[in-house]
Formats: C-alpha cells, structure tokens, sequence
C-alpha cells in the first residue's frame, strides 16, 4: 500500500487539475456565447466594447490592403457600421476576428471596385507619395530598428522596397499574403474571412509570394 497511496494521490491531483481548466474553458465559453448574445440584442456597451478591442487590428488589415491612412480609417468605420447592422444574425460560424476580417477585406473590395468603375485600375493609395504612408509593414520590421542611424536607414530603405512590392501585387496575391505573413492568420482562418477554400489560399499565398519576392529582386 506505501506504493500505491502515492501513485492513487497523484492521479487525484492529476483528475482535479483536469477539471479545474475544464470548468475554465466551460467558464470561457459560456462568457464567449454571453457577449455574443449581447451584441445580437444591440448592447451598445458591448460593441463598444468590440470596437475599442478589435478597431487597431482592422485598421492595420485596411491599412495593408490599402496603403492609405485615410482610406483604412474611413473603411474601419464602414467595417464596424455593417458589423452593426448585421452582428443579430451572426450565426457563429466563425470566431468574432474571422468574422470583421471579412467583412474588411469585402470593404476594402467594394472600395477597390468603385474606384475601377471610375476608370481607375490601381487603388488609391498607390498614387500617393512614400511621405503619405505611416510606416507600412512595421509589425514585420519592429525588430530591426536600431539606434543605428546606417542599420536604421538600411531597414527604412528595406521597409520601402517591401511595402512597394507588397503595393504591386494583384488584389487577390495581396489579400493571401497580408492575412497569412502579416496578420499570422491560419490558413482556415485566412479561408474563412476570403471564403475560399484552403487550397485556394495555399495556391494564392505561393503564387503571391513568388511574385513578391520576383519584384523585391526586381528593384535592387
């Protein structure tokens, strides 16, 4: 019995444990589907609640997919007035982040599009100066700053190039490679904001990253 009340003990401590981070995650997903019922009922503190935590990340999206300031803050609005309107009939299919990442990028298409109709085959944002953008892409380049004034010049000089090739790729290479290498969505998450399959989204995000890294080669 000296060997067994240990072993009985830890296997105790191991069930307890167990159940302790399942009541969490019940806990978590009761207070997940909680919010959610909020927002159906148009609980105005609790989208503002969404806004205040999910309006930097869709900025950046709108930003990357636009590369104009203006253009992503107006389109950020437009994202969280339709999330408004439409979050009573969310059905939960996805995750709350999926769910404003696709109706951004379809903001940010809707916008594309009109500035097409108007005979415009570029989007705005690529007719603006280097001195109109505010640090594009610096998420992926934070980690080379440096107080340096030449390495610091030099990741200004990368940033630029970057950002320039990053601007040339069709919208469809774009939307795949923002999401994926730059927002760090999973590859079913990147499928669900497009709503296209995963194997659509591997094909876009080899072909977009091939054709990045050809015109990266392309401006040295």
């Amino acid at each position: 019995m000296s060997f067994g009340e240990p072993i009985a003990l830890r296997g105790q401590a191991e069930l307890e444990s167990a159940a302790q981070v399942a009541e969490h995650g019940d806990v978590s997903a009761r207070a997940e589907a909680q919010f959610l019922d909020r927002l159906r009922a148009g609980d105005a503190a609790a989208f503002d609640f969404l806004m205040r935590e999910r309006s930097p990340d869709i900025y950046a999206l709108l930003y990357r997919l636009t590369e104009d300031p203006e253009e992503a803050r107006d389109l950020t609005q437009e994202t969280f007035l339709q999330a408004f309107r439409a979050v009573a009939h969310f059905r939960g299919d996805a995750d709350l982040r999926t769910w404003l990442y696709r109706i951004a990028v379809n903001q940010a298409r809707n916008r594309w599009r009109w500035w097409r109709r108007r005979r415009r085959n570029v989007t705005v944002s690529l007719d603006a100066t280097d001195e109109q953008h505010e640090q594009p892409l610096a998420a992926q380049l934070a980690d080379e700053q440096s107080v340096n004034p030449e390495q610091a010049a030099l990741a200004r000089e990368r940033e630029r190039l970057l950002t320039q090739a990053l601007r040339s790729l069709s919208r469809v290479y774009r939307e795949v490679v923002v999401l994926r290498d730059v927002e760090g969505l999973s590859y079913e998450e990147v499928a669900a904001t497009l709503e296209i399959s995963v194997g659509t989204v591997k094909s876009r995000l080899s072909r977009g990253r091939t054709e990045l890294r050809r015109r990266l080669e392309g401006f040295r």
